[in-house]
């Protein structure tokens, strides 16, 4: 499944999103299939979930059932029995091979309100003109340093006719990238630290990230969809 985290519903965590989730399964009927043992789980399954505070329109998990359902019916139910700004999407019969192994890389967006595109042009090629660029983060293993440049495949300031996401400021720099999976994942709020690191860029108004896709990387560097070899199904087996 792909589903949407939009508006103020960006700020739900992962947890409070999957405790979402399990009672939008329970309100919709759906026949879950459960883990076996003890402690029987739903079968559940998350794929490289966004950081808390970030929108997202590809967020992807895979559930097991105990009977076959038509999709469309099931999305349906499902985007019925959560709460308007987190949104199922689409919903696919899966062909074989588990869903994280299709994910690669992230296209994210960042708006950055108050700052003029010329500047964030200045800091983009400083970002990429160094050969790595060290930033700092708090992880469950504690304060870590890594490159954030090595996992950027692309970056790029992109010009906007209008002011997006319903922002009041101008002007608004919008920066889009491309980042390869890794670990320790490279976020976008670690690309900012980067730029921050190498030019001086303090956005005077905190920034609006979006993840507008993540899958597979094709040889020209493109994202393609995790779902593309599954949408032939015509019912969950």
């Amino acid at each position: 499944m792909r589903y949407a985290k939009r508006g103020p519903l960006r700020f739900t965590s992962h947890r409070d999103f999957a405790r979402a989730f399990e009672r939008a399964l329970r309100r919709a009927g759906v026949p879950i299939a459960f883990s076996q043992g003890f402690t029987p789980h739903p079968k559940i399954s998350y794929a490289s979930a966004a950081p808390t505070g970030v929108a997202s329109e590809a967020e992807y998990l895979e559930i097991g059932l105990r009977e076959p359902v038509d999709p469309e019916q099931l999305r349906a139910a499902l985007d019925a029995a959560l709460s308007p700004g987190l949104d199922i999407l689409e919903a696919v019969v899966a062909s074989g091979g588990g869903l994280a192994d299709r994910i690669e890389a992230s296209h994210w967006r960042i708006e950055l309100p108050e700052v003029e595109p010329a500047v964030l042009d200045r800091a983009v090629a400083a970002f990429t003109a160094a050969e790595d660029v060290q930033v700092e983060r708090m992880t469950k293993q504690g304060r870590r340093t890594f490159d954030a440049r090595a996992a950027v495949i692309s970056i790029d300031v992109i010009a906007s006719p209008q002011t997006p996401s319903g922002a009041t400021a101008v002007p608004c720099a919008i920066l889009e990238l491309v980042v390869r999976q890794v670990t320790p994942s490279v976020r976008p709020d670690d690309v900012l630290s980067g730029l921050r690191a190498v030019a001086d860029l303090e956005p005077p108004v905190a920034p609006r990230v979006i993840r507008l896709a993540q899958g597979t990387l094709t040889a020209q560097g493109a994202i393609a969809d995790p779902l593309d070899a599954d949408r032939i199904g015509a019912a969950i087996v």
